[in-house]
């Protein structure tokens, strides 16, 4: 019975790793083994830093709410309470970027729950 090598298995295999490194500084890009490794360490980076965006992106929201509230004489959150009790469906993204971008609207609604 003739041996198997896998050779265009494994040449597809090594092209792929290595087309993933492509912009790697020196040995990153161009031996297999130190690509491979830095490849797999990137796409591990990669994967964590997808949780860790969401979670960036809400503190920034909170953070810009939080300014937007103290303006207006309430913290964060006394605001979001009343924004719950008075039944306002706005997400804090919105929040923030009405507070950022619109304070004359965001001041509408601090009248709002308020008053």
């Amino acid at each position: 019975m003739p041996r198997s090598l896998h050779s265009v298995a494994r040449r597809r295999r090594r092209k792929k790793i290595m087309k993933m490194a492509k912009g790697y500084f020196g040995a990153r890009r161009t031996q297999y083994t130190v690509a491979k490794n830095a490849v797999e360490k990137g796409l591990l980076y990669a994967y964590r830093d997808r949780k860790q965006k969401k979670r960036n992106f809400r503190r920034l929201w909170i953070t810009r709410i939080n300014a937007g509230a103290r303006q207006h004489g309430l913290s964060y959150s006394q605001f979001m309470g009343l924004i719950h009790k008075n039944g306002i469906e706005l997400n804090r993204k919105v929040l923030a970027d009405l507070a950022m971008n619109h304070p004359e609207a965001f001041e509408a609604i601090v009248n709002k729950i308020k008053g």
